[in-house]
């Protein structure tokens, strides 16, 4: 983690730390302030988590519940003033939906100068690897994200690793020298999704021309194993991830223990997660972490240098030194045993339930235009959040704007999603909100597995097609959208509005976040 303000204090990240039982309450704070810093060297303001990118880390164990109080104390209106944190792939249980983060369909933004707390239980057992960033518009964009870890103290995986603890996380992401706000302005005149000047591994990186910037370096010990918990936490960029000459074997997949597979390779789409247990078997020396990344074409920004995105693996007795190999992209092809997502199978073994109900989503871009459109409707955030307007009555479809994009589903019904192929050669990520869902068919195959398919929160959606099925069983309005943010802000979004009935009888929202639209409504458009 690459500290930039005094803000960010030893006794705060202590209190991140794990704690020892279950069911315990962990407080976080987390000051959204702009801070200064340079990632990769170039100097800019940035939207930060306690002064730093990413932001500090937050830890819980199995059944705790998180309270987490945000903040909001941002000055610099040449960015985005208001803000809302989303935790990524954490399950939100119905009654609890009001504090699941979502702009526009859960909540309103938290305006400047003001807080909100989420208090957020860890539900249905639920462990793994997870984040936490800024759910307004691109915000994120700016640097507010951060890594969260829910450990699981009788892991079943446990005899496969030695090491799992807070300097085992290794966060990658995409950077920008410019801000969110002028870039969102230059998209929309163009048409053409920015493109990132660095990729960051732990928060630092590298870009053509500019200072050589320490590479993150991850000691270990020979003959250990360690678990590295690994999140792209990009807004756009797809990460691929190796360590030369060393093994990776994957044991969870967004938050779902996976039966071991042993890979040299890992593709990562934005707002994947996976852990992987390497084996500290080499000789004593310093290995590459190879982190490139891919996202629009480097023609239209020539800081960009995927080579430079990378971090060191050092062995305890290796010299303070670069390793001494090339920098490369990874594994050469007479090596390379790339992860194949379709062939990643559960720890425990569950069948895809038989669908219900049957929704396709078609996915298509406006040419020219900052416009993605699923099923001919651009997504367009509403000035009444989502599940306002359920607390208000709202029953059908008809209640919503067309452009909120919202399917009105019946409560405890498996829907299956069928994302057909095209040829569209960018995957898009599709996230869905408090839930998770079976990958049925993933992009990666023409195969459809429904005897145990994988369950995760984030898939590719392109070429080849892909099929999830998920429970309405966990009633609420949860949006499924892309996790490329700046897609997403163009339009490529739903919201799956489920058991709506039993929203209202199970959501009994406080008076804090009653106040948080009357607020957000009353503030002008530069504090917004």
């Amino acid at each position: 983690m690459k500290f930039l303000a005094a803000t960010a204090s030893a006794a705060l990240f202590a209190l991140l730390r794990p704690h020892p039982a279950s069911g315990a309450t962990v407080p976080v704070t987390l000051d959204i302030i702009n801070a200064v810093g340079a990632p990769d060297g170039f100097s800019r303001t940035m939207v930060t988590a306690n002064g730093t990118y990413p932001g500090p880390l937050i830890t819980a164990n199995k059944g705790d519940t998180l309270v987490v109080t945000v903040n909001n104390k941002l000055t610099d209106d040449s960015m985005r003033m208001s803000t809302a944190m989303d935790f990524d792939g954490l399950f939100v249980d119905t009654a609890n939906s009001f504090n699941e983060g979502s702009s526009f369909v859960t909540a309103c933004p938290i305006a400047p100068n003001a807080s909100y707390t989420y208090t957020i239980p860890l539900i249905n057992n639920q462990t793994g690897t997870f984040w936490y960033h800024s759910q307004l518009s691109v915000q994120y964009v700016d640097g507010l994200r951060g890594s969260l870890v829910v450990y699981d103290p009788e892991d079943p995986l446990a005899d496969l690793y030695d090491v799992d603890d807070e300097n085992t996380i290794w966060a990658v992401g995409d950077w920008w020298h410019n801000t969110s706000t002028s870039m969102l302005v230059t998209y929309v005149a163009s048409g053409i999704v920015p493109v990132s000047d660095t990729g960051t591994f732990n928060g630092v990186g590298r870009f053509n021309g500019g200072p050589e910037v320490p590479f993150f370096v991850q000691n270990v010990v020979a003959g250990t194993r360690y678990r590295f918990r690994i999140i792209n936490q990009s807004a756009r960029n797809v990460f691929t991830m190796s360590v030369d000459s060393h093994n990776l074997t994957v044991i969870e997949t967004d938050g779902t223990p996976t039966t071991p597979m042993t890979v040299n390779e890992i593709e990562m789409l934005a707002g994947q997660r996976y852990s992987v247990v390497l084996e500290a078997n080499q000789p004593v020396d310093n290995y590459w972490i190879n982190a490139p990344y891919t996202g629009g074409s480097p023609a239209n920004n020539l800081n960009q240098n995927a080579t430079l995105s990378r971090g060191i693996l050092r062995y305890q007795g290796a010299p303070d030194a670069d390793p001494s190999a090339p920098m490369s992209l990874g594994p050469a092809d007479n090596e390379l045993n790339a992860l194949v997502e379709a062939n990643l199978r559960p720890l425990v073994a569950q069948a895809a339930p038989e669908p219900d109900i049957n929704i396709t989503l078609n996915l298509v871009v406006t040419a020219g235009r900052a416009q993605w459109n699923v099923n001919n409707v651009s997504y367009l955030p509403p000035s009444v959040p989502t599940l306002v307007k359920i607390l208000d009555g709202a029953n059908s479809a008809s209640d919503f704007n067309v452009t909120e994009n919202t399917f009105v589903l019946p409560a405890n019904k498996t829907v299956q999603v069928i994302f057909p192929p095209s040829d569209d050669d960018e995957a898009h990520p599709f996230h869905l909100h408090g839930n998770n869902f079976w990958l049925v068919k993933s992009n990666t195959t023409d195969v459809v597995n429904t005897a145990n398919p994988i369950r995760r929160d984030v898939a590719g959606v392109g070429a080849e097609g892909t099929i999830v099925r998920f429970s309405t069983n966990n009633p609420g309005p949860w949006f499924f959208h892309c996790h490329i943010f700046w897609h997403f802000q163009a339009g490529l979004a739903t919201v799956m509005a489920s058991g709506l009935d039993e929203v209202r009888e199970q959501v009994h929202p406080t008076n804090a976040w009653n106040e948080l639209c009357p607020a957000y409504d009353a503030l002008p458009a530069n504090l917004q």
